[in-house]
């Protein structure tokens, strides 16, 4: 019994040394060759961080592009969604709410045409990409907004869509945060 003791107790020593110790530093060294030295990518402008590349970030000022709204009120901490499926009342009143705003910030847009991330959050709370169709259906308002010509904002959007990888993998989408500073620099 105490030979099994002792095996049980080096063992538990060992392990400890492996998990708590090894592997941790292991994924903190790999995590530095990664993209933004594992503290994410960030977006700066003019020397000042902005925001990351891979979080939404909330716009509500008729002068920007939205994003997709955020369950987590876009807290990476926090990070999910609502859980709340399409038969609750109370997800469906969230939702029409989120349509009758884009309505009136967004007039001569019928129902029909919003894309629907834009009234509906992410599984993450985070997306920081709408698709071309959520950026197009808004040109009019930001171009309105920011006088400019609608041409010119519709080809900054063009401009901004990243498409899929390898040109199969996923859908063609638009990085918000980069739209909106590259709109902040047409001025």
């Amino acid at each position: 019994m105490k030979k099994n003791l002792l095996v049980s107790v080096k063992l538990t020593f060992v392990l400890i040394l492996i998990c708590a110790v090894v592997f941790p530093f292991l994924i903190a060294g790999i995590s530095k060759a990664a993209p933004g030295g594992g503290k994410g990518e960030t977006i700066t402008v003019n020397g000042k961080v902005v925001g990351y590349e891979k979080i939404g970030q909330s716009f509500t000022d008729d002068k920007y592009f939205w994003g997709r709204p955020s369950a987590a009120g876009y807290n990476a901490a926090g990070s999910g969604g609502s859980n709340k499926g399409p038969s609750n009342p109370d997800y469906l009143q969230l939702v029409n709410g989120r349509i009758d705003s884009f309505l009136a910030h967004n007039p001569g847009i019928k129902k029909e045409e919003i894309p629907s991330e834009m009234v509906t959050a992410s599984g993450s709370g985070l997306d920081p990409d709408i698709s071309p169709e959520g950026a197009y259906v808004q040109v009019k308002r930001i171009a309105t907004v920011q006088n400019l010509p609608e041409e010119k904002v519709r080809a900054l959007v063009k401009k901004h869509i990243q498409k899929p990888l390898a040109g199969i993998l996923g859908p063609s989408r638009v990085n918000v945060l980069k739209l909106n500073i590259a709109l902040d620099e047409l001025k």
